[in-house]
């Protein structure tokens, strides 16, 4: 027993992805209870969320460029009253916002600083099993318009060396850290293997002040406010991060709209899942 116990608690974290909430259901278990509920657990925790497809024609994706470098893009196209939730970064750890995701079933794309993940990988792991995707934001998240073009290449094609490795895919959309990029950026970018750059089309600055001095505050790209069909939404890891993701999500819902797999609006030759 004393040798047994601490691999399936170590397995047991790792599925549940450092949920402080699920150690409940498995203390006072008996380890052949606990060996029967790994064993039904597990091949939904390990299991790839599949997300809905949009309907024919309801959508158009982004241009690709006439330059053979990925378009960069900070929305989708779409007659849907969808909003795509990206979230960036990773140097804060909110475990209860891992429930969240699996619990309401909601479709993120999350864009990594790889730096940032070092000792934490099954909190991502836990994401990438509740269905988000893990996408390129560079090593160290410096300005990419102000580095040299080995630099540039260096900093995403070792982050996306890191993703591969750690989480299985390759990643192939690239967020420049602060949207800043130039054509350099977007040469690299092609060169480590990405097929598009993803911006944003307004900003939740959860766990932060906007830069008007208010915390908390949903920010437009064009000055307008609440949602529109097709805005990819940018938010952080921080902490306070499964707060303010319910409140991101009452207003999203309130206003009629509801989240989307922004990959399943991409075609595969920009790096999502629909054809073409």
């Amino acid at each position: 027993m004393r040798g047994k116990f601490p691999l399936i608690s170590c397995v047991i974290a790792g599925v549940l992805g450092v949920s402080a909430g699920s150690w409940p259901e498995v203390r006072g278990q008996t380890l052949s209870e606990t060996r029967t509920s790994l064993r039904t657990q597990l091949p939904a925790m390990f299991a790839d969320r599949q997300w809905a497809t949009p309907k024919p024609g309801s959508w158009t994706p982004p241009r690709k460029g006439d330059d053979g470098l990925p378009p960069v893009f900070n929305r989708i196209q779409t007659q849907d009253k969808v909003v795509f939730l990206t979230i960036d970064d990773g140097y804060e750890y909110d475990a209860a916002f891992v429930d969240i995701v699996r619990r309401e079933r909601v479709p993120i794309l999350t864009f990594l600083t790889t730096n940032y993940v070092k000792g934490h990988g099954q909190y991502f792991w836990a994401l990438r099993n509740a269905g988000s995707r893990m996408e390129n934001h560079t090593v160290s998240h410096p300005n990419m318009a102000g580095l040299s073009a080995e630099a540039q290449k260096r900093e995403i094609c070792r982050s996306s060396d890191t993703i591969t490795a750690q989480y299985g895919r390759r990643p192939q959309i690239f967020r420049p850290p602060f949207g800043s990029y130039n054509q350099t950026t977007r040469q690299a970018a092609r060169d480590c293997g990405v097929k598009s750059l993803m911006l944003w089309s307004a900003e939740f600055y959860n766990g932060t002040t906007s830069p008007r001095g208010v915390r908390g505050e949903f920010v437009r790209g064009d000055g307008g406010t609440g949602f529109k069909p097709g805005d990819i939404v940018l938010m952080h890891y921080r902490k306070g991060l499964a707060q303010d993701f319910t409140t991101l999500l009452g207003w999203i819902r309130q206003q009629g709209f509801r989240p989307a797999a922004v990959e399943n609006y991409l075609p595969m030759s920009l790096g999502g899942n629909a054809p073409g």
